[in-house]
């Protein structure tokens, strides 16, 4: 291991040669040594994305990379922030939200990423955090949090896809997880619930796959098109009647006349998903809903007995549909991907991926009665459009966090603050459902 690690380090300290790295790369290098490395060195034209632990929980001050590091790469982020303008990255994807197109091109995927990577670095400079610090001071925010966004784990880049995840961020204790667990399973796998899940990721998987086979289509394609109407079809004719207002004199009865067919039960659902995920496999622009789709079939697996069919008793089918929520409460636990993808439909209605820039954490603030949780978001203009993808991002994070933090019973009262970086725009703020976000402008 050792001599891997020591292979690694030399390898790092070659690339010194290059002259946008050169100033920063001793300052890099003193950071190999002194943490034990967690995951594989990856090495671009612009930056290093170190994965490592921190040996103490102590600011990275003395590890600030020096001035002229800085002055040598803010031009080249201005030439990137200009070349992504008005693009961000939305659901997992890239979007062009001047016409809200989805753009399928790696490189320009990888240039985000560098120039993310880039703008965090800045984040953490003495400057970046005195000018945050100050703009938080002077707003007309009730709440100030106090020294956020200082440490380097708080400037992570992280995609939020479980109950764990959001769990360990708001550093809750195993107990308060149980108590979490209890509250939350019976709410989010109603059955109402679960079948809207469903039918939401099947839609939106629809007419993306609707278009793909209109431009180019594939044996694959239109396999799975055919699979999908099926899918959709079969949760259409079996959706519950089950209304909480209605009575069981209303619903429609089944017809008495004729053999009594035998009962679906949701393994059938489970089987066209096993097959549409295995003809959409390969197709690259379908890849964020085949792996929904995966997501699902751990909840699909443990109900796949159920019955799920309009031809059976009222009464019988209220019990299925118990039996529905009885056993993904009991089954889905908090890592599951499945159990957060339903929390996402409960919350907000629908299952858009939650991922954050800037990773941010719970701050202390002058009040001892509340704390403040800040979260960050780096963008590439400040057009209006691209501020307005970026709050209602931000919202979603932090009112899920907030869910959490309450059904925890956490105190102190939680505050909710959103960050925004943009290159060389002006320190503004705004308020939206009643939080504060900072616009703050990155800059030498």
């Amino acid at each position: 291991m050792w001599v891997s690690f020591l292979c690694e380090v030399m390898v790092a300290w070659a690339y010194c040669g290059g002259d946008l790295v050169s100033m920063g790369c001793k300052c890099v290098c003193k950071r190999f040594i002194c943490r034990r490395l967690m995951g594989n060195v990856r090495i671009g034209a612009l930056f290093m994305n170190l994965r490592y632990y921190e040996c103490s929980g102590q600011n990275d001050e003395d590890e600030i990379l020096p001035e002229e590091w800085y002055q040598k790469v803010f031009p080249k982020m201005e030439r990137m922030s200009y070349k992504l303008r008005n693009v961000d990255v939305v659901d997992g994807r890239l979007v062009n939200l001047d016409d809200r197109s989805v753009i399928f091109d790696d490189d320009m995927m990888k240039k985000m990423s560098v120039f993310k990577s880039l703008a965090r670095t800045f984040i953490g400079s003495a400057t970046m955090l005195e000018s945050l610090k100050r703009n938080v001071e002077v707003s007309a925010s009730e709440v100030k949090p106090l020294d956020c966004f200082t440490m380097s784990s708080s400037r992570q880049h992280v995609v939020v896809d479980s109950l764990t995840k959001v769990c360990n961020s708001l550093n809750i204790t195993a107990q308060q997880r149980k108590a979490i667990r209890l509250a939350v399973s019976p709410q989010v796998t109603q059955h109402r619930i679960w079948a809207g899940t469903l039918c939401k990721i099947l839609s939106e998987l629809k007419s993306e796959l609707h278009c793909l086979n209109v431009v180019a289509p594939n044996s694959g394609t239109r396999m799975g098109q055919q699979i999908l109407f099926n899918c959709l079809k079969f949760l259409d004719e079996t959706a519950s009647y089950n209304d909480p207002e209605a009575t069981s004199w209303m619903r429609i009865a089944a017809p008495r006349n004729g053999a009594k067919p035998t009962p679906h039960t949701w393994e059938v659902v489970l089987e066209m998903f096993h097959d549409l995920v295995n003809c959409l496999r390969n197709e690259d622009k379908l890849q964020l809903h085949v792996k929904k789709l995966d997501v699902m079939k751990e909840g699909l697996n443990q109900i796949r007995d159920v019955i799920v069919d309009k031809t059976i008793p009222y009464k019988e089918a209220l019990h299925q549909e118990h039996l529905v929520q009885k056993k993904l409460s009991k089954t889905l636990g908090q890592p599951s991907k499945c159990l957060f993808t339903l929390l996402l439909y409960y919350l907000f209605g629908n299952v858009r991926n939650i991922e954050l820039d800037v990773s941010g954490g719970v701050y202390g603030t002058a009040d001892k009665g509340k704390s403040c949780l800040c979260m960050g978001k780096v963008m590439t203009s400040d057009d209006e459009r691209m501020i307005s993808s970026g709050v209602k991002q931000l919202d979603r994070a932090l009112r899920l966090y907030k869910f959490v933090w309450e059904m925890a019973n956490s105190e102190p009262v939680l505050e909710l603050q959103g960050h925004m970086w943009i290159v060389g725009a002006a320190n503004r703020t705004l308020i939206y459902r009643g939080n504060m976000y900072f616009m703050h402008g990155i800059s030498l």
